[in-house]
């Protein structure tokens, strides 16, 4: 059976988790003029089924943004931040997060399994961040956990452009691995990209830097719809036949 965060994530109209971060992986700022209390309403207002908040301090969060977004809004959140111990997840569900971000990357693989199943225990989601073959061959219960493909590579603290191609590499068999819920995650920027992500087979798109950096959140997801739409027209499938 799906999760809440899962469910709402699949059942939603549009399949984009929103992120609230405050800067990106240089340090720059993402929020601007703008409060956490304006974001969240943008989100909610475009059609956010779910909402990233990251609390880790590579991007300036810190825990009391999660509990000001579960404030909010009645949308599922996932705590992004480097979960390492099982009282950061039993906090990160008193805080109000649904999901939890579990990075393969960087955790042993036996603790890594063992997190997937505290996370379970517990209610919540294992948010499990990938980035090739061997470490989507160490998640366990892939069928209770949403797997994320990152299409940046944390060794360099996300500071690079990032490679969509990581996602479509990966895409067949993450769906093999029998999640639910493929996602890609990271780096998208382009709503025609994401679109074609969506096209492809993921089930939800993590966007964080690519909404915050629009000139408008509404916009870009109106674009994002128009590829969307024009993706699934017989006249574009038959021409790309």
């Amino acid at each position: 059976m799906a999760s809440g965060f899962t469910s709402a994530l699949l059942a939603g109209r549009l399949p984009i988790i929103m992120e609230v971060k405050r800067s990106d992986g240089e340090g720059a700022e993402l929020m601007g003029e703008r409060t956490i209390a304006d974001i969240v309403g943008q989100y909610v207002a475009a059609g956010a089924p779910c909402i990233s908040v990251v609390t880790g301090r590579w991007f300036g969060g810190d825990d009391d943004m999660l509990r000001e977004v579960a404030a909010l809004t009645d949308r599922p959140l996932l705590k992004k931040d480097f979960i390492t111990r099982e009282k950061q997840i039993v906090a990160a569900k008193e805080m109000g997060a649904s999901a939890v971000l579990l990075t393969a990357k960087i955790l042993p693989s036996k603790t890594f399994q063992h997190l997937i199943e505290i996370t379970l225990s517990h209610g919540l989601t294992p948010f499990v961040e990938i980035v090739d073959q061997a470490e989507l061959d160490s998640v366990i219960h892939p069928e209770s956990c949403i797997i994320a493909v990152n299409n940046k590579d944390i060794n360099t603290r996300e500071r690079e452009p990032g490679d969509i191609d990581t996602s479509r590499s990966l895409l067949e068999a993450t769906i093999a691995a029998g999640t639910q819920c493929p996602v890609s995650a990271s780096a998208i920027l382009d709503p025609r990209i994401a679109a074609e992500l969506v096209d492809l087979g993921f089930k939800g798109l993590l966007i964080g830097t690519g909404l915050l950096r629009a000139e408008s959140i509404s916009g870009w997801v109106q674009e994002f719809e128009r590829h969307r739409a024009e993706l699934r027209s017989p006249v574009t499938r038959e021409a790309s036949a």
